[in-house]
């Protein structure tokens, strides 16, 4: 997955800015990035603070490392089976 240029606190920083009033087109502008970044990070980030991004990014990370685990353990699972299946 593509690494963004901005952090979770400057894309909420620019949320907030937006909430202050500014027009979307004039922050996209602003920040160098195209409407549909802008709506895609008001989408996920939108209402947030910065401990709750972070807490976010915590949880995804946590969630990819469960989900990596279990795609092991399928396949242990499975490798046994098809060997205890076989006869010798």
């Amino acid at each position: 997955m593509k690494r963004s240029r901005f952090s979770e606190e400057q894309i909420i920083g620019v949320l907030k800015e937006h909430q202050a009033g500014l027009g979307a087109k004039e922050l996209c502008r602003k920040h160098g990035v195209s409407d549909a970044t802008f709506y895609k990070w008001r989408s996920k980030y939108g209402g947030m603070e910065v401990s709750d991004a972070k807490k976010l990014k915590a949880l995804e990370a946590e969630n990819a490392k469960l989900k990596k685990l279990l795609a092991e353990q399928m396949m242990d699972v499975s490798t046994l089976k098809e060997m205890l299946g076989k006869n010798f």
